[in-house]
């Protein structure tokens, strides 16, 4: 490189700070690092025998998972105030743009993690869940429908199908686990209840059915391709997510509706246990189908995955997808009494623990290299406007005359 093109590059850095390059390169790809993080707690929390200090460890897991999600929405709002083409651009990308529903799914762990920490222990009114169900309800069609426009206005290659593209139905098919949960503390003689329920019912099955037919097109996918490669083998584990999250929202709901069913005599005597008897053969059938399709994605994993630093944001998918079938490994040992799927729970959740630890450790690594969220000074400079870039400038006279000393 010449003394001159030294020079341009020099200024072209010293014009523009660090924090306008991480606001600038900032992503929806952020928001799995709380995903993951409420992962954590969420399997914890079904745990068998739970100490104080377990309790201890997941409120901390919940609170860093509240720092994060206001953290990454803070920043993709100053992205959006200072360079609002890059904001554009990320969710129109065929790629970046399927992660904007997960924002609503990060929404999803704190609200489940409200329940358990501040709801049960009486800290807050269980109003306050049934307001914010219907939220999240209404953020998931919000974001959702529109997401699924823009992405299906354009054409898409199977060659390089994933199933991380599910993640634009995943906070529809989350609807029925946060149905479940709400429940929890919403008594099954109100006439609340009902609605929860049925709504829970309706999009759970709206975002099974959908995500089927994408774990349909990535069975198609590997038959022609052969398994996913390089960041792509992240994307195998999103296949796990729907029957898991499925079977669980099945196997929880079918036990809320043998107990308010009943209660406001509605179908028949019976039906609040038919539905129950349903749904846990149904779960099941899908669980069995979770656990093969986990199998299918960690069995070449290794192999197949490029070990590369600034592809560590992919992995976070070794996490949250997973928490479905693990949770539903704890229920069934409940249903059917099976010690064995104990001891298998607690072994899973082990290991939820331990990948968390080694991704969050990477991920900060990551950050602090340079290798994530950290965008060229010329990519800053081309999307802010000219009127925001003093406010993004550093001292950049000072070092043009320190550079035209040294190239005299």
């Amino acid at each position: 490189m010449s003394l001159e093109q030294q020079t341009t590059t020099s200024q072209t850095t010293a014009k523009v700070s660090s924090l306008a390059r991480r606001i600038h390169g900032w992503s929806w790809q952020a928001f799995p690092i709380g995903m993951g993080t409420g992962a954590v707690y969420v399997t914890l929390s079904g745990v068998k025998s739970r100490s104080n200090l377990l309790l201890q460890v997941e409120h901390v897991f919940f609170f860093l998972n509240i720092v994060l999600f206001l953290l990454n929405t803070t920043t993709l709002t100053l992205q959006l105030f200072f360079f609002p083409r890059q904001s554009l651009r990320l969710i129109k990308d065929p790629v970046k743009g399927v992660f904007v529903p997960l924002a609503v799914l990060s929404f999803a762990t704190i609200l489940i993690g409200t329940i358990n920490y501040a709801v049960l222990p009486g800290h807050i009114s269980p109003n306050l869940i049934y307001h914010l169900f219907w939220v999240y309800v209404s953020l998931s069609l919000i974001v959702c429908f529109p997401m699924l426009m823009i992405w299906f206005n354009k054409p898409h290659d199977l060659a390089t199908f994933t199933p991380a593209w599910a993640f634009l139905i995943f906070p529809l098919m989350l609807v029925g686990v946060i149905a479940f949960n709400v429940l929890r503390v919403i008594p099954p003689e109100e006439p609340r209840a009902i609605g929860i329920l049925l709504v829970g019912y309706a999009f759970q099955g709206l975002g099974f059915f959908m995500t089927f037919f994408y774990i349909c097109i990535y069975i198609i996918r590997i038959m022609m391709t052969g398994f996913l490669e390089g960041h792509q083998a992240n994307g195998a584990f999103v296949a796990v997510g729907p029957p898991g999250f499925t079977a669980l929202a099945l196997l929880k709901l079918g036990d809320c509706a043998r107990k308010t069913l009943p209660l406001h005599g509605l179908v028949t005597p019976t039906a609040g246990d038919v539905w129950y008897a349903v749904s846990v053969m149904s779960a099941v059938m899908l669980f069995g189908l979770a656990v093969f399709l986990f199998l299918f994605g960690i069995l070449p994993y290794w192999f197949k995955l490029h070990k590369h630093l600034s592809e560590i944001l992919g992995c976070w998918a070794l996490t949250f997808p997973n928490v479905g079938f693990i949770s539903v490994i704890r229920v069934l040992a409940d249903i059917f009494d099976l010690p064995g799927f104990i001891v298998w729970h607690s072994i899973m959740v082990v290991f939820i623990c331990i990948t968390w630890a080694v991704l969050f450790f990477l991920t900060l690594m990551a950050f602090w290299r340079g290798k994530i969220f950290f965008a060229n000074p010329e990519d800053v400079l081309k999307d802010a406007p000219t009127s925001k870039l003093q406010s993004l400038s550093m001292e950049a006279d000072d070092e043009e005359k320190t550079l035209d000393g040294h190239s005299r």
